[in-house]
């Protein structure tokens, strides 16, 4: 029982040397995010439109 005292608190020790980000941080990080999950799914669809009708045509000759 000792070894998980000792764990938690080694764990709680180790998370007060943690540089938290700031709540505007925070939320830009997420936009960022977003914006660029956004980006990727609309650059892969059209990718996937396109090879699609490639991959139709090719499959009616």
């Amino acid at each position: 029982m000792s070894k998980i005292t000792e764990y938690f608190k080694e764990t709680r020790g180790e998370l007060k040397h943690v540089v938290w980000p700031t709540r505007k941080q925070t939320f830009y990080y997420t936009l960022i995010v977003i914006a660029l999950s956004v980006v990727l799914a609309y650059y892969l669809g059209v990718f996937d439109f396109i090879f699609g009708r490639i991959l139709g045509r090719a499959l009616v000759l």
